[in-house]
């Protein structure tokens, strides 16, 4: 039985948002070349509420684009055998908006909600370049849990959370889940069974 630990609540997550939005505007001492592009689907949600903070910081609208990675993903055939049963359609796909972001010679930010094992993001790196070529791409996550399986780490973290590889990380947005939260999902061990006691034994 799975049960869930919160480690960042709605206010928390704003604060980090926020945060996050002024080291990107630290590290980019050209900020007309800022281009932030959101991971479906949590990614994309996040990436829109660090537009907002950080084209009022920079007073210029830094284009927004997201990205779907499906047809990406060097586990596609793994993710569709995983799909539920009766699901013909495997995993989610969603449109990618990049037509019109000025990539060429951009500094694109990708954003996305959990940094994992990396290859969520070697795959929307390739299907970037599948759309022009950027300066420099960046990568800014809410949270790195670790157990990368790939050399990919990300220069702006919300927060670095320890966790075991049979742990869940729940990120959850109002925008889609109703609530904004960050939450650990770890099962409980099962009870051991309880000896019987000499007297039911007997009976």
């Amino acid at each position: 039985m799975p049960f869930e630990t919160t480690v960042l609540d709605g206010a928390d997550m704003a604060r980090t948002l926020a945060r996050i939005a002024h080291e990107i505007v630290e590290g980019h001492p050209d900020p007309a070349k800022v281009v932030l592009v959101g991971i479906h689907t949590r990614g994309a949600v996040l990436a829109a509420r660090l537009q907002e903070r950080l084209s009022a910081l920079l007073n210029l609208e830094v284009p927004l684009g997201d990205l779907d990675i499906a047809f990406y993903r060097d586990d596609l055939g793994e993710v569709a055998d995983l799909a539920p049963a009766g699901d013909s359609e495997g995993p989610v796909i969603h449109a990618t908006h990049l037509d019109g972001i000025p990539l060429e010679g951009a500094s694109v930010v990708l954003v996305d909600d959990v940094l994992f094992t990396g290859r969520t993001i070697r795959a929307a790196i390739e299907a970037i370049f599948d759309y022009g070529r950027p300066g420099r791409v960046q990568l800014a996550v809410l949270v790195d849990r670790g157990h990368r399986e790939l050399p990919i780490r990300a220069d702006y973290v919300g927060k670095n959370l320890p966790t075991a590889v049979a742990e869940r990380v729940n990120v959850r947005v109002a925008e889609i889940d109703g609530r904004d939260e960050v939450a650990i999902e770890r099962r409980l061990p099962p009870r051991p069974e309880q000896p019987t006691p000499p007297e039911d034994r007997a009976a």
